[in-house]
């Protein structure tokens, strides 16, 4: 192995990772087409059996009337919550402050849509039931996404989303769901995800992040809500003449992952312990509520960098590929437990967390 002169070339010199299923390259579409026939029609501008009968399922699924394929996430909220502003006639939705609309679209929902946000809740806590009731402006929607993700994918209990639920039906308040990772979510709350989409007026999934397909989302509602999101769709240029690939590796990846949700879960776990039995090391959560969560290193990015390197190379298990600067004297990053971990040898895995263990009690 050649020496890494960076963090990221020596995460990607290591036999193992520990997060993800594995590299985003073109075997994640090569293996979804290898028992396709190849005469199988696709879909065109949004009609036609692969897409139709693929909504139909995840409608199912989500326990909604219908629902409705996007290429993106994006695309697929900022329609949802235009269309309950429209509906409501008040051009105001609240949220997290760090929801993903607010810190990572470029203002798309503002400038779009001119539609305001409102932003419940401390930015390093969870929105609760006191923050919606005080809420002093008049909304149209709320939007909870669950989980918080850059907050290191803390969730509600269960009780709290069933009172903001209600509440918001008597107020005449739709809530949506960001629901990006709803099939990492389930174990921990023990519900189907009909149980849990029961809760929400309108609801969105992802289905690159945890369940690893190419792209795609999927927005789901009442019948009505979802007929306008086609005409919303048509409008952002999301009518491609064709999104079959995105759609098959969709279908392809929920099945082969949906199912697995719960042994991701335990692994994220089991890897936490790991990590909080360190000297300077920290998760957040403490122990995860889903297969994601953040790792916090009590030490300056430079200081870390060099001690990752190194355990990199002397095991060939690769953590992660980057560290982000945390407030204070602390950096860290994400992890999202996905197929690798089960592949990881135990006993190369154990050297990690001696090694980490040893270096960062030369920190302290």
């Amino acid at each position: 192995m050649s020496e890494a002169k960076t963090l990221t070339e020596a995460f990607m010199q290591t036999k193992y990772q520990v997060a993800g299923h594995g590299k985003r390259n073109f075997e994640v579409l090569q293996e979804v087409f290898q028992g396709l026939d190849g005469q199988l029609d696709s879909d065109i501008y949004g009609s036609g059996k692969v897409i139709e009968d693929f909504q139909v399922k995840m409608a199912k699924y989500l326990g909604k009337e219908a629902a409705v394929f996007f290429p993106s996430g994006t695309m697929a909220q900022q329609i949802g919550l235009r269309i309950w502003c429209d509906q409501k006639g008040i051009k105001k939705v609240a949220y997290h402050p760090l929801c993903h609309l607010e810190i990572h679209e470029q203002d798309g929902l503002k400038e779009l849509h001119q539609i305001e946000s409102v932003l419940l809740a401390d930015k390093d806590s969870l929105i609760t039931l006191e923050d919606v009731v005080s809420m002093q402006e008049e909304v149209a929607c709320i939007l909870l996404e669950l989980p918080q993700r850059e907050i290191g994918g803390q969730l509600p209990s269960y009780e709290t989303l069933e009172e903001i639920s209600v509440y918001c039906r008597n107020k005449g308040i739709k809530l949506h769901l960001d629901g990006a990772r709803l099939l990492e979510i389930l174990p921990y709350y023990q519900k189907t995800a009909v149980e849990v989409c029961s809760l929400f007026d309108s609801v969105y999934v992802s289905f690159y992040k945890g369940i690893g397909a190419i792209a795609g989302a999927i927005l789901a509602g009442d019948q009505t809500f979802t007929e306008e999101s086609k005409i919303w769709k048509r409008r952002h240029g999301g009518d491609l003449i064709s999104l079959y690939p995105y759609i098959v590796s969709a279908d392809y990846y929920f099945d082969r992952r949906s199912e697995n949700m719960h042994g991701y879960y335990e692994e994220a776990k089991e890897l936490a312990e790991l990590f909080n039995a360190c000297p300077a090391v920290s998760t957040l959560p403490l122990v995860p509520v889903s297969n994601m969560f953040h790792v916090h290193f009590h030490a300056q990015k430079e200081q870390m960098e060099p001690i990752l390197i190194e355990i990199f190379e002397a095991t060939g298990i690769g953590l992660t590929s980057y560290l982000k600067e945390v407030i204070g004297e602390s950096c860290g990053y994400e992890v999202s437990i996905g197929d690798q971990y089960a592949a990881l040898p135990k006993e190369k895995l154990q050297e990690v967390f001696r090694l980490l263990k040893e270096k960062m009690k030369q920190q302290i």
